[in-house]
């Protein structure tokens, strides 16, 4: 029977839509299990062949589980600002809400087409206002927080202004910006202003200068990991290092929950250690030393306290407020010139660069506070602000790059920890020796000395031992237009948040999307933009009074904002008056499975860690985690093809005679290639730029054979392959099936479309044991032992693989078993009924399809997944090889039930055996 599967997909994509069959039910009384997808970006591009791989994998996961009687929660959505959409609005003048619109009805349409079980009603965008009101609402929460270290959580800043008004800063133990230290009676005398400024200190969501990475081209303050050597990711534009007013989030608070809940998760190890060490937890001693001549103190943290008496010379980041101040007139103009040159590197440069030594001598120094040695004070990019207190001591005989910057600039080494290594050579760093030359910590092993020296540091009063941690608060504006206002408007300088009832603040119109003449972000550019404080709703900024009319924050919310808590939306997506109804949260509580990819290790899951943790101390939701088990999918590489140009022509040479020209390889676009060969359609490739319509070319046998190579998939790279395109031939089944099929989950692999023609050739055999030639025919007759074995090996198989995540090794599986069933010539409806059902969550059209020829009228999706009956893989025989002195003389099958003894026995008394033995006995027998 002909297997059309475009019209079956079709059909039974209609279907699901039409009945809602995905549609996930909050009122239940079965176990719930929710599946989630990481958040896509709905790009131009639309969506590719590598880029369903998870989807798939998490589709299948969710179908399974829905057999096993499960609630499946498996939304979808979109993580819809996005920086693309705004440059593209700056080029064209279209609002990137029209362009994201596009972009999503393409994805969805594409989505659609593969035949994924999305709960589609739950769809959220973060771009819609009714979603980022509650974007919205959890900035003003953390705004309205403190963190308390003595409860260890995140509480109301009621709580706060109560101790103040009790106890002023006395016992107090919070997160901080500053410390700071007043009375009860000097908190009630301060004005208004003063106490929102003493608050901010305090706040989860604050505003204070903070060194960024600004763009200028690009007008706004980018991400670490929106920049690559040293240029933004989006359009190549240098980015420097800038001190601004921003708005940051206080997730510095949660470094150690942030850590220590790693420890609860089942994540990649990958993924875990990069975590770990971007939050950077070091135990050591804060010290300060004077600086001669001034009335300054340089502060550091140190995780080698022990080491102090070898600490020679010290170094600042060239971002520290100090360097301006202690920095001599003879220096200034060496300083002045290495700061600007350092402020052209990222953070993430600057760690990475381990290699190269620079700096710049200040002029002045400290004094050792132990060794009473002079110490000189030189900036350097290796030191950073946001790290500790912006400065070390350089202890070069026992740190690398201490070292390598004492050698270049000739500064002394001095060997404070015993070694045989020559530490004016190469630097000796160790915890398994004893100190020397220092003083009363000589002969101590590492541990009793770090201990003493924090005793004596702590003596003194220059310091303490601490915990440090390299994360740093989030930066949280951005100078753009395409995202999430912040609720914030200016009274006196001081900010201060719109009333919950006035959310969402929506995005205003603008005539540009480029900062303004005064440097203003593009909010600026708004007419109706400011906070009407007395009728609450926003007007006209040319009523701006500062009386009762004030501006708004013209920065909007980064692109981790939505994205930090959407899957809290998708259990009550169309609550109006919450961002999640409590026992709706409390039901689905975390996501059982998340799918993604690695990228997003030190971003998105750090950040929607930190918010789920702050909305569970706050009491909105119950759980420590949002993501129980995480899996990082791998790669699916594209097959690059390449011409070669003989270098000044414009001539091209096939592949095997390129070897003989001067020639350049060149990305070709892989469309322009015929059918699935490596042969290029020269006509098409003239037509497909201008630059190449008069192109020659050097053939071979008549034929231009282009080079393949396997890279990553990419537009630029001219090796997209479409799915439309495959489902269109191969059908959204072929194309599920063939992703699984090509290998783990978690590694990349190579895409060749050649090897879709397997998967489809097992599609329309699987089709066919439910024919007989043209005719649906099954047959009632109940099936032979054989039958059984046939299918309850495959039941045990695929429940091992889906829970294992092994997915690959159950496509050949299904394979296998639909060779021997045909084999067996097989069509009872003890077997295929139950064959479906397994199969259907890879290639879930066919399946409906057969369920409904097989007389069900509702859908296949939620019939119980098949029972594995253990008694149907047990032997009735097993096959005896038979060796004498040695050699294997032949086979023999015997009834599996028989003891050792009756085998022996039988083996002896068997007619071949007796013609080999002649009358004589055995000598010995041996049985495995």
């Amino acid at each position: 029977m002909f297997y059309d599967h475009q019209q079956i997909e079709k059909k039974w994509q209609k279907y699901w839509e039409d009945n809602q069959t995905y549609k996930t039910s909050n009122n239940t009384d079965k176990p719930k299990f929710y599946v989630l997808d990481m958040f896509p970006y709905p790009s131009g591009a639309g969506l590719h062949v590598g880029h369903p791989l998870g989807y798939i994998a998490s589709d299948i996961y969710a179908r399974y589980k829905r057999h096993q009687g499960f609630n499946v929660l498996h939304p979808v959505g979109y993580d819809s600002f996005g920086l693309p959409a705004e440059q593209y609005a700056i080029q064209t003048g279209q609002h990137p809400a029209i362009t994201t619109e596009q972009n999503i009805n393409r994805y969805e349409e594409q989505l659609r087409k593969i035949g994924f079980s999305f709960d589609w009603s739950r769809e959220v965008r973060t771009s819609d206002a009714s979603y980022y009101k509650w974007t919205q609402w959890i900035f003003i929460e953390l705004y309205h927080s403190w963190y308390n270290k003595n409860t260890d959580k995140a509480e109301s800043i009621d709580t706060l202004i109560k101790h103040f008004e009790e106890k002023g800063t006395e016992g107090l133990n919070a997160n901080q910006n500053d410390e700071l230290n007043f009375t009860a009676e000097e908190w009630a005398n301060a004005s208004d202003i003063d106490k929102e400024d003493i608050l901010l200190n305090y706040r989860l969501a604050f505003r204070a200068e903070t060194t960024v990475n600004w763009c200028p081209a690009l007008g706004t303050v980018l991400a670490n990991d929106e920049i690559k050597d040293g240029k933004s990711e989006r359009g190549g534009f240098p980015v420097f290092q800038k001190k601004m007013m921003q708005w940051s989030m206080r997730i510095s608070a949660y470094s150690e929950r942030l850590l220590q809940g790693l420890s609860t998760l089942d994540w990649p190890q990958p993924l875990k250690d990069a975590q770990e060490y971007w939050i950077g937890k070091s135990q050591g001693a804060q010290v300060q030393f004077q600086v001669e001549g001034h009335n300054e103190i340089v502060e550091v943290f140190t995780t080698r306290p022990d080491t102090i008496f070898g600490a020679t010379f010290m170094v600042l980041a060239p971002e520290n407020p100090l360097v301006d101040t202690i920095t001599t007139e003879a220096q200034k103009a060496e300083v002045d010139t290495y700061i600007e040159e350092t402020s052209k590197k990222t953070e993430r440069d600057r760690m990475s660069d381990v290699k190269n030594v620079s700096g710049a001598f200040t002029g002045s120094y400290a004094i050792n506070p132990f060794s009473g040695e002079k110490m000189p004070i030189y900036i350097s990019d290796y030191v950073l602000m946001g790290y500790g207190t912006g400065a070390v001591m350089a202890v070069p005989a026992h740190d690398e790059r201490d070292h390598r910057f004492a050698k270049k600039f000739n500064l002394e080494i001095k060997k404070v920890v015993e070694t045989e290594e020559d530490v004016q050579e190469n630097s000796f760093d160790s915890k398994d020796s004893v100190c020397v030359n220092s003083d009363f910590l000589n002969g101590l092993h590492y541990a009793e000395a770090k201990s003493k020296i924090i005793s004596e540091i702590e003596t003194k009063g220059i310091g303490h031992g601490t915990t440090n941690y390299r994360q740093r608060d989030a930066i949280f504006s951005r100078q753009r237009y395409w995202g999430e206002p912040v609720p914030i408007y200016y009274k006196d300088g001081m900010p201060y948040t719109l009333p919950v009832s006035a959310l969402p603040l929506e995005l205003p119109e603008v005539e540009k999307y480029l900062p303004t003449e005064d440097g203003d972000p593009p909010l600026g550019n708004a007419k109706t933009f400011a906070w009407d404080e007395v009728n609450q709703k926003v007007v006209s900024t040319d009523l701006i009074d500062d009386q009762t009319i004030f501006p708004l924050e013209l920065s909007t919310m980064p692109g981790w904002a939505g994205s930090s808590w959407y899957f809290l939306r998708y259990m009550d997506p169309q609550n109006d008056g919450e961002f999640s109804a409590k026992n709706l949260s409390d039901y689905w509580g975390q996501v059982d499975l998340y799918i993604g990819g690695s990228e997003h290790a030190t971003g998105h899951l750090l950040y929607s860690r930190f918010w789920n943790m702050f909305l569970k101390d706050r009491g909105y939701i119950n759980h420590d985690e949002p993501f129980q088990k995480l899996i990082n999918q791998g790669m699916i590489l594209g097959m690059s093809a390449f011409v070669y140009r003989i270098d000044g022509t414009n001539q091209y040479v096939s592949k095997n005679l390129a070897s003989e020209y001067q020639t350049q390889q060149i990305h070709v676009d892989v469309s322009l290639l015929k059918g699935t060969s490596d042969e290029l359609d020269t006509e098409a490739f003239k037509a497909w730029r201008p630059d190449y319509a008069h192109a020659e070319f050097i053939l071979e046998d008549g034929k231009y054979i282009t080079d393949r190579e396997v890279e990553k998939m990419s537009k630029s790279k001219y090796n997209v392959v479409n799915p439309d395109d495959i489902c269109d031939e191969y059908g959204a089944d072929g194309l599920r099936l063939y992703e699984m099929f090509l290998g783990p989950l978690e590694q990349s692999k190579p895409w060749n479309t050649q090897g879709l023609s397997g998967v489809y050739g097992f599609l329309k055999k699987f089709w066919n044991l439910y024919f007989n030639g043209e005719v649906f025919e099954v047959s009632e007759e109940e099936p032979t032992k054989a039958e059984y074995k046939v299918l309850h090996t495959l039941i045990k198989k695929v429940v091992y693989d889906i829970e294992n995540f092994s997915f690959n090794t159950s496509v050949s599986s299904f394979m296998i078993a639909v060779n021997e069933l045909q084999k067996l010539k097989c069509n009872k409806r003890n077997i295929l009924e139950p064959l479906a059902v397994i199969i259907s969550p890879y290639a879930p059209h066919i399946c409906e399809e057969l369920w409904s020829l097989l007389g069900h009228d509702t859908s296949i999706e939620f019939e119980k997944f098949p029972a594995l009956n253990e008694d149907y893989l047990i032997e009735d025989e097993i096959e005896y090889p038979v060796s004498v002195n040695g050699k294997m003389k032949f086979k023999i099958s015997l009834s599996a039930q028989l003891s050792a003894k009756e085998v022996e026995d039988l083996v002896i008394s068997n007619e071949k055996m007796q013609q080999i033995l002649e009358g004589k006995t055995p000598s010995y027998i041996y049985k495995d």
